[in-house]
Formats: C-alpha cells, structure tokens, sequence
C-alpha cells in the first residue's frame, strides 16, 4: 500500500477535511488540542474538500474548517514552506475568522471563540522544545489573561521525534501519522483507534481516482520546487556571505602586510581578487 504525504496541504485536506472526515477530526483535534474537561463531540466541517475546487489552486493554500457543537470555530492549517510573513498570515486569518462572525448591525456578545491549529514541517520557535505550543493574550507582567476568544495552537513537525516503538498515546500516532504517513507501505500494528485506521483508508492512494491522484501529486511537485527555490537561495545567501568574510578577512590581512600567498591560502580567494583588494587598498 501506498499513502498520500499529508505534510502536503491537499492531502491534509482530503485525509481531515471530507465529508467522510468528520469522526477522523473530531479524534484528531481531541488528541493534539487540550479541550480540558469540554472535549469534541460533534462538528461540522466548512468547505469540505471537493476537486473541482483543487484545481488551479497551485499557488493558494488549503486549510480546514470546523464548526463545533459549542459553536467554537477551528481552522486547521498544514504548512510545508516557512515562507516569508508566515506567521502574519496565521494571525491574520485567525483575526479574520473571529471578526467575519459579526454581521451588519450584530452585537459583539455573539462572536464565538476560534482556535487557528497550524502544523508547520519546520520549527517556528526553536527556544521552545516541545512540539506543541498554545499562545493566547494576556498581560505581559503577571500574564492575565485577556480573553481565551482567539487562541494559536502551534505542532511543529521536526520536534515530534518518536520512532513507532515510542508511541505512547492517540495524540503521538495522529503527529506521527501526519509526518511518516507518505513514508509508510501499511499501517502500523499499534495503530488499532477506528478514526486512525479511517484516515489511512482515506490517505490510501489506491482508493483515489487518476484525477485526484494527479492534482495531488502535481501539488507535491509544486511544493518540491517551492522548497528547491527556499533551500537554493538560503545556499547562495550563505555563500554570498562567506565570500563578503573571506574579502574581509582579506583586507585585514592586507593591512598587516601578510603575503598575497598566505592571503590566498586562508581565505581561498583567487590571487587576481586578492591583488585587486590590494591595489584599492593603495589608492
């Protein structure tokens, strides 16, 4: 068997966010979010994942959206890319599913609190090791807090180091899940909870049709060459950098009167670049 990777927006969308999703959500948000004592038990999903509504999307992303029985709203991100103005984006669309709540003339006793989840495949906050994180207002001395009515939940990927051996709860399998499910060729004999076995059923690339298969996978190319871009300029930034120290270290050396040589030999610049510092030197 082959699963999709539902690191990739579109399959996280497909694998939580179908109709058929519904019983696969409502364990999942269980598992990674802290309810306390007000765990979900029934939620409509908005916006269920349909492929007509895929296509053309390459350069969108896709998100879930829930609505639960106590009428608090989720929307559930998946993100690959840790582009730029990222976390921005978070807060804005959490701001904008709050306020959109409020109709024409409508009071602002009726907004109902949000939760923004974003599972990131790289970490946005590496002074915090956990690889759950809850962020919410409150004041900054004695961290009262101001309103629980928007709250950022955060489960950063690359923290979650388990092995399947180490799995000790729901709440690690679905984490695990959603890292190495793309990696697996069957389901893992630990992993016996129905919503876990329905969201493999769903990720099952044998049960997609060709033109789903293809908007999947043309997705995950997509985010391929994303990342290729991301990784190939961080290179060429960090390469730039170092040659701009190596000329620095040059021109120090220069003014010590160390031999053009030596000069070569510790900085790996080449001789004619070297001597041109030289010469501006002089001038």
């Amino acid at each position: 068997m082959r699963f999709l990777d539902v690191r990739t927006d579109f399959a996280f969308k497909k694998v939580f966010g179908s109709e058929r999703s519904k019983n696969v959500l409502i364990s999942f948000l269980n598992a990674i979010i802290d309810f306390g004592e007000e765990q979900v038990t029934d939620l409509t999903i908005v916006d269920p994942y349909q492929i007509p509504l895929l296509k053309g999307m390459k350069d969108s992303y896709v998100d879930v959206k829930a609505v639960l029985s106590n009428n608090k709203k989720v929307i559930v991100e998946m993100q690959v890319l840790n582009v730029e103005g990222f976390e921005k984006r978070v807060l804005y669309n959490a701001a904008k599913l709050y306020s959109t709540q409020l109709k024409k003339s409508g009071k602002y006793t009726t907004l109902e609190p949000i939760i923004a989840l974003t599972i990131t495949d790289f970490e946005m906050f590496p002074e915090f090791a956990k690889p759950i994180s809850y962020w919410t207002l409150r004041e900054r001395e004695v961290l009262l807090q101001y309103s629980n009515d928007i709250e950022l939940i955060f489960a950063e990927l690359p923290k979650f180091t388990k092995t399947e051996r180490e799995l000790t709860g729901i709440a690690d399998k679905w984490l695990y899940f959603v890292k190495h499910a793309g990696d697996l060729e069957f389901v893992p004999e630990s992993f016996t909870e129905p919503q876990l076995l329905e969201a493999f059923e769903i990720a099952n690339t044998a049960g997609l049709s060709e033109e789903e298969l293809d908007i999947q996978f043309k997705r995950q190319d997509f985010i391929a060459m994303q990342q290729g871009a991301v990784e190939k300029a961080a290179q060429s930034g960090l390469e730039r950098g170092i040659e701009l120290g190596n000329i620095a270290t040059a021109r120090n050396m220069l003014r010590d009167q160390m031999p053009v040589e030596t000069i070569c030999k510790y900085t790996g610049l080449e001789r004619g670049v070297v001597e041109r510092l030289q010469q501006d030197d002089q001038e």
